[in-house]
């Protein structure tokens, strides 16, 4: 079975395979200082309470924006598994091609996710991850990698909106009914979410305008990817699990 392994800025997503069917999958905050041994004794409760062994864990690919997780996390899959994790990293074999100025600085993630979509959804492709950071990313028909588009993601925008000002509170980010907020919380949330909605038709229709690509695909994902897919017929496709089919497909092309 294959451990697939996303290290994000706020959370460690962890699906377990069982050849192309993703049969269970958790979240764990992201932290800095957790030992190899944490990880490792972690892993290995959390596969007991769902019926597996660690043994049952034949290969374990990782991708990571956190570089100060990676030794700690790479280590507790050597040592706890037994198994030489793949981590996802300029050179390794995507099928993708990376055509922008300098393609080591692509986050492995958004390769990820690219791959994802291109080989699920066919190209061309405009890739839009709900994460720490919110990113559009286009992927033509041929598989290039072509731009990208990064901007504050909706809960770090939130967080400095109340962080920066006296006397706003902090709200929680939630799909509202009505754009004419009456008070100060649902003004908050208005601007948070119809602000997110019309950001992100905005970058697809000039995405598409600038490419000279009208017809193509959008598929998002990411933690508040769904309230806002479900408010724009910009995006077609809300796909929660497609960074770590993405790390499946990755894996299975080194032909182990």
């Amino acid at each position: 079975m294959l451990f697939a392994i996303d290290v994000g800025n706020t959370n460690i997503t962890v699906g377990l395979f069982d050849g192309e069917k993703l049969v269970k999958q958790f979240r764990m905050v992201t932290s800095t200082k957790r030992t190899s041994d944490e990880y490792g004794v972690f892993f290995g409760e959390w596969l007991d309470v769902n019926g597996f062994q660690m043994s049952d864990i034949t290969d374990v690919a990782i991708s990571s924006v956190v570089p100060d997780v990676n030794h700690s996390l790479t280590s507790s899959i050597i040592k706890y598994f037994d198994v030489q994790p793949l981590v996802v990293a300029p050179g390794t074999k995507t099928g993708i091609r990376v055509a922008t100025s300098n393609p080591r600085e692509l986050g492995a993630d958004r390769l990820v996710d690219a791959v994802a979509a291109y080989e699920l959804y066919g190209g061309p492709v405009i890739v839009v991850d709900f994460g720490t950071a919110t990113t559009h990313d286009l992927v033509l028909a041929d598989g290039t990698f072509t731009a990208g588009v990064t901007s504050p993601g909706i809960r770090l925008a939130a967080h400095a909106l109340w962080q920066g000002t006296a006397k706003l509170p902090e709200v929680e980010i939630r799909k509202v009914d009505t754009i004419m907020g009456k008070d100060t919380v649902s003004s908050m949330q208005a601007g948070i979410y119809y602000g997110y909605i019309g950001q992100t038709e905005y970058i697809i229709r000039k995405l598409k305008e600038e490419s000279g690509l009208s017809d193509i695909k959008v598929v998002a994902t990411g933690g508040l990817g769904k309230m806002i897919s479900e408010a724009t017929d910009a995006i077609d496709i809300y796909d929660p699990e497609l960074t770590l089919h993405g790390l499946r497909i990755i894996y299975d092309k080194q032909g182990k």
